[in-house]
Formats: structure tokens, sequence, C-alpha cells
């Protein structure tokens, strides 16, 4: 019995965090965010030393995820399982504090287990987690008396390998685009549509029969009260109420909301979240971009959560003939994982998105169109 619950802990353990990791690593910029909501959190409960790692959120959430990924090969691997397991019981620690946190004191809502692939509710989350706890615990108890998968020097090289090929991965995706994107606003979706829910409301009602005591469930109120004594009423289909996109604005710097202009004829949309921190490298191909479409059947519009004389700032020193409008930052970081970043819309259906790094020429922009 002892061996079946080791090579269960083993796999289970194992092939989670390297899931995890992995799906996390495809978009190292979402956990830079929930890092920095954590650290925001902890600064308002715990003392503002703590926005000194909002900072560091990105080169902390890129460690915590290549970790994720080696320990679980390393589990698969039974490698140095002392080291292994101390460090895996660590950091399921850790991971079990924030998500009984986030869930006790309802303080973040989603804590990115598993990135934007699988959304997960906070007590979701601490349940994973200290189920994860108890298979670790074996493994932990159990470390000394396991024997490595593989020779000793094999294993070294296939941890290295893996170290050096999860950074790559994760600098990959952060120089140009997730491999993957799971989020509403991804090429083919048509953003209107995102903003509505998929299904209105269906409840269903409870009620008792007053002669055996029997439970019975209603799509419809039974009004028989002779027969029926009511209980409760519960919503059946609450996960496809909600639209997936409910935070969508624009606004001109008087206020105007414009959001139903995004999505009317061809829009090009330049996303600068932050124009601090926004990269120059790449403006001039921008600003090549946006003077050679003019003219043609696509708008090109700037959309900044910067304040107006930031960006208008910004705007001048790199002579970028453009007019800008007003989105949250959040929202923008949620639409393109690039600051600055391009995507292209078709009457509000996403038709192309593009890192700065990887900006392109009016042809393109076109083609993607087809025009």
């Amino acid at each position: 019995m002892i061996k079946i619950i080791d090579q269960f802990s083993r796999f289970f353990v194992g092939a989670l965090f390297i899931f995890s990791g992995l799906i996390k690593l495809n978009d190292p910029i979402g956990t830079e965010i929930k890092m920095e909501e954590y650290f925001e959190v902890f600064a308002n409960d715990f003392g503002s030393f703590f926005l000194v790692f909002k900072d560091w959120a990105l080169e902390i959430g890129l460690i915590l995820i290549v970790l994720e990924v080696v320990l679980g090969i390393a589990v698969l691997l039974f490698y140095r399982m002392n080291l292994t397991t101390k460090v895996l019981l660590g950091l399921i620690i850790f991971f079990t504090f924030l998500t009984f946190y986030s869930a006790y004191f309802d303080k973040v809502t989603d804590c990115g287990c598993f990135g934007d692939a699988i959304k997960l509710t906070p007590w979701e989350s601490f349940t994973k987690d200290v189920i994860l706890v108890v298979f670790i615990l074996h493994l932990f108890w159990y470390r000394k008396r396991y024997t490595p998968a593989l020779p000793d020097r094999v294993g070294h090289i296939i941890i290295a390998s893996s170290t050096i090929i999860s950074f790559a991965l994760g600098i990959y995706a952060l120089l140009h685009l997730p491999f993957i994107d799971f989020r509403a606003y991804k090429i083919g979706n048509n953003i209107p549509q995102q903003m509505q829910p998929e299904e209105q409301p269906r409840f269903e009602y409870v009620f008792k029969k007053k002669d055996s005591g029997e439970e019975v469930a209603s799509e419809k109120y039974l009004g028989d009260t002779t027969v029926y004594q009511y209980i409760s009423v519960r919503q059946t289909n609450e996960d496809k109420t909600k639209a997936k996109i409910t935070d969508y604005s624009v606004f001109t710097d008087q206020g105007e909301d414009i959001t139903q202009n995004t999505f009317e004829g061809n829009k090009l949309l330049l996303i600068f979240y932050d124009v601090s921190k926004a990269s120059a490298k790449n403006i001039d191909k921008v600003r090549t971009l946006v003077k050679t479409l003019e003219g043609s059947k696509v708008e090109v519009m700037a959309l900044t959560a910067s304040s107006a004389g930031e960006f208008e700032a910004f705007r001048h020193e790199h002579q970028l003939p453009v007019a800008y409008y007003f989105v949250d930052a959040t929202v923008l970081k949620t639409i393109i994982r690039s600051n600055p970043g391009i995507t292209l819309w078709k009457e509000g259906t996403v038709k192309g998105m593009w890192h700065h790094n990887d900006t392109p020429d009016a042809a393109t922009v076109l083609n993607t169109l087809g025009e």
C-alpha cells in the first residue's frame, strides 16, 4: 500500500507542478499582475515595505514559475528527494497561506494557480493546495528511502536543462506574446459578444412535500401550499451568466464614453498601459506603421492608462501622430501582454495581435484584414 501511495504521490505532485508551471510559463506577465495584487494587499494589511517587492514582481514570478516546473520534474525522477521535498514543502506551505488568506479575507479573487487557462475560486485553490500538502508530506516523510530513477549524472543534466529551457521559454514569451492565448481578447473573439452573458439566469426552486418530507426541485414555482412547503431557490447556471469581459470602457479626456466606436470599422489599437514604462525600442517601427496607414481603411487609436499630460509628452517626444483615449490599466494589460502592444479589430472582432518586437508593416495589417 505504501508503495502505491509513493507512486501516486510522485506522479500526482510532479505532474500538477509541471502543468501549473507550464501554464504560467506561457504568460509570465499574467503571473506578474497577480504578484503585484498580492504585494499591494500585503502592503495594506501588513506594512508598506511589501511595495518594494512590487517592482520585482516579474522577476520573482518567473523564478517561482521555473521552480514549479523543475520541482515537478525532480519529483518524477526522485531526484535528490531530501532537498526536493524540503523545497516543495516550503513552497506549498507558502501557496497554501496565500490561497487561505485570499479566500478567508476575500482579498484576491483568483490566485492565478493555472493562469487564465483554468479559473479557480479562492476556496477551490485553497482546497487544491491542502490536498497537495497531504501528498507532499507523504513524500517528505519517506524522502530518505527513495532511489533516484536515473543515475546522478543524467539527473543533473535533465534538471539543469529543464531550468535553462524553462527560463528561455519564459523570456521568449515576454519578448513576444504568450504561445497560447486563453484571454477573452484573443484573436478570433468578438469583443461585444464577450461582453454579453452566455445565458440568461435559470433558477431551481426547492420544496418539501408536507406529507412525506421529501425534497422536490422544480424549475417552476409550485404554488400549491397544501402539498408543498417552499425551502429555497438557487441559480443553476451561475457560471454562464457572467460576461467574460465586464470592465472594457474607453473614454476621451473629457469623459465621453466612446467604447462603441472601437467596435466600428477597422481599428488598429496601440496599447500603452503605462508610458513611463513603455519600451521605446521599436517606437520607430510603430511610428512608420501609423504614418503609412494614414488615409487607409484602418483607423489608428492609442489606448492608455497614463494621464493626458504624460501621454501628450510621450507622443510629442516620439512624434506619434495618433489620437489617444483612456482605459483602465488592468484592462489594457489583459488585452495584450506588451507595452506598447498592437491589436487589430474589425467590427469588434480581433483579427491580429503583435508585440512591439514584432511590429507589423502596413501591408501585413491590411492582409490580416483581408483587404
